[in-house]
């Protein structure tokens, strides 16, 4: 029985798959300040043209260049683990098998898109990129992609993480890149934030204000912003890990896959591995596809689909998403990742249509789930991935009750070495369940009155 699936370099995707080609239903288009569409012009302060063109692209298959395939064989292709040891310790039926997305040099998926973005950018002749960061994994990444390519990188890092993560700034620092604090003194939305709240634990709708506000303040024009999830060519660029796992299931002789797993804070790494897979359930395949949340950050599973923005000074489009609005504070739970008020609009159509099943998780639940597979198959996750592995969890005891022999994937999206003042916390007792009052939902979703509604577009085929 293989409990690892190797690729070589010369069995790597060439090249990403665009789900905004096949949904059923279109998404609807991002909106400016006046409710009319933005034209792709109106992002060129923002984004490269080049990276706007992905954006807004309708093929299907997207070329990846030779030349950022290089950097990822650093690491990629991933592997593929058969989770056999957690399988017995669950005495499950299911197979279940998860793609290390653990490997690479910042220990997560995210540099599959830092590096796409950086090398695209430098081919636009920038020479500076701003964004902002959560728990720091996507910071830390844009910062190595940055160093292999030779640009500045400038990293806005919500506060609470700041504070929680320390090890991350000096990873950042070690590959050339400059963290602060979220909200700063550095920027106007930052210095507006503070003055209304001084001891605010910060956002990622904050930081990206205060990313995106450098970006565009540069009068050199040779500054851009990078996002690390929700926007469509984020998502595109990670499609190289489904892409990937096709590939590996294959050559071990699967030939079906029943649930499809990641955690979803924006969207990234859940979008990265499902994509592939909700094509095929376009196409009759009988798959569960399954996001998951954080019970005290609930997105996908008690928001309601609206035009927001990404940012809390609304400096981003109108996007269609699932959104708690804007000026939405997060709980500072230790799953930074996932604490973003927006989903990616292309996985919110896809929830729209129903050919995703989201759920929410308490966090000690994904704790407790986190130290079983840290005892059975060794690595310790982050806590974005324990949501994955408490859903995989529950659905292997699932397929144990109904007698069922199903194939679980999901997606192991980083280690949590950075992040064990959260375990230390959860062993000591200190970890608290949180739902998010509707009280509170209710309170921040009046930051989204009066702006235009999207219409809920779905074939009804899900």
């Amino acid at each position: 029985m293989p409990v690892k699936v190797f690729l070589n370099e010369d069995e790597i995707p060439r090249q990403w798959y665009n789900l905004a080609a096949d949904l059923p239903t279109p998404l609807q288009p991002p909106l400016g300040p006046d409710g009319n569409p933005i034209t792709p012009d109106m992002l060129a302060p923002v984004f490269p043209m080049n990276l706007i063109e992905q954006e807004v692209s309708q093929e299907r298959w997207i070329d990846i260049p030779e030349e950022i395939l290089e950097i990822l064989y650093r690491w990629r292709p991933s592997p593929l683990h058969r989770a056999v040891y957690l399988e017995k310790a669950l005495d499950t039926p299911a197979k279940i098998y998860y793609k290390n997305e653990s490997v690479s040099p910042p220990g997560s998926h995210k540099p599959n898109t830092a590096v796409a973005q950086a090398w695209y950018n430098k081919q636009f002749g920038i020479k500076k990129i701003t964004t902002e960061t959560g728990a720091g994994q996507w910071g830390s990444a844009l910062s190595f992609a940055c160093s292999i390519l030779g640009l500045e990188c400038k990293v806005y890092m919500v506060r609470i993480s700041f504070d929680q993560k320390p090890f991350r700034k000096t990873m950042m620092q070690t590959w050339g890149g400059t963290c602060v604090a979220s909200p700063s003194d550095q920027t106007q939305a930052g210095r507006d934030i503070l003055a209304k709240i001084p001891d605010t634990p910060g956002s990622l709708g904050i930081a990206i204000s205060e990313a995106i506000e450098e970006a565009v303040t540069d009068k050199s024009g040779s500054t851009r912003y990078a996002l690390g999830s929700v926007l469509n060519h984020v998502l595109l660029h990670q499609t190289i890990i489904g892409l990937e796992a096709k590939k590996q299931l294959q050559k071990i002789g699967e030939k079906k896959v029943d649930v499809v797993i990641g955690c979803a804070g924006g969207g990234s790494n859940f979008a990265g591995l499902a994509f592939p897979f909700v094509n095929d359930k376009i196409n009759g395949a009988q798959i569960d596809i399954i996001p998951v949340e954080p019970t005290s950050c609930p997105t996908m599973t008690r928001a309601p689909f609206v035009y927001d923005h990404g940012d809390v000074a609304k400096m981003t489009p109108l996007l269609p998403m699932h959104s708690l609005g804007h000026n939405f504070i997060p709980p500072p739970i230790h799953a930074g990742g996932l604490r973003y008020h927006g989903l990616a609009p292309l996985l919110s159509q896809a929830i729209v249509e129903g050919l995703l099943t989201p759920q929410s998780i308490h966090q000690n639940e994904c704790y407790e789930s986190a130290v079983l597979f840290a005892r059975t198959e060794g690595i310790i996750c982050a806590p974005e991935t324990s949501h994955a592995i408490a859903s995989v969890i529950r659905e292997a005891k699932k397929a144990k009750e109904e007698g069922k022999e199903k194939v679980i994937l999901f997606n192991f999206s980083g280690h949590g070495l950075m992040d064990l003042t959260g375990y230390e916390k959860f062993f000591s007792g200190g970890l608290m369940d949180y739902a998010l009052p509707e009280e509170e939902i209710q309170k921040s979703l009046k930051s989204i009155e009066g702006l235009p509604k999207p219409q809920t577009l779905k074939s009804g085929k899900w």
